[in-house]
């Protein structure tokens, strides 16, 4: 290779789990009010809405100490976001977790049962109590 000639860097491949993982401890880190640490930590446990490009586009923000959750900027896009309908029932109740739209807790039924129990932790993370267990009957 001559002087010229100049050696191009080949990008690291980006590992999306590894990516995912730093997003969602950046994000609970830089979550200090109880509600909306509860209402973040469903989302990173149900993964795949904070994992669609849409949902972080408008969530995320950039601030002085790292990204950061902006719930607001997500009240009436609910349905602009290419969400499913199991989807959009979760992030609503997350959202009323908040503080932002109207969802009743009636709106729990539609849940699966993969995001169910994640709900209900949230439910309890928000109330202040960690000691109760949430899981399947034997």
């Amino acid at each position: 290779m001559n002087q010229t000639e100049t050696e191009t860097p080949v990008p690291d491949e980006v590992d999306p789990e590894a990516e995912y993982e730093q997003l969602s401890q950046e994000l609970l880190h830089n979550t200090l009010n109880r509600r909306h640490r509860a209402a973040v930590q469903a989302l990173v446990e149900e993964r795949t809405i904070l994992s669609r490009p849409a949902v972080q586009r408008v969530l995320i923000v950039d601030s002085r100490k790292g990204r950061a959750a902006n719930f607001p900027q997500l009240s009436g896009l609910l349905y602009g976001l290419g969400l499913d309908e199991g989807q959009r029932t979760f992030l609503a109740l997350v959202m009323s977790m908040v503080g932002l739209g109207v969802t009743t807790l009636a709106s729990m039924e539609d849940l699966d049962d993969r995001r169910l129990p994640i709900m209900l932790r949230a439910i309890l993370r928000m109330a202040g109590n960690e000691d109760l267990a949430v899981g399947r009957r034997l």
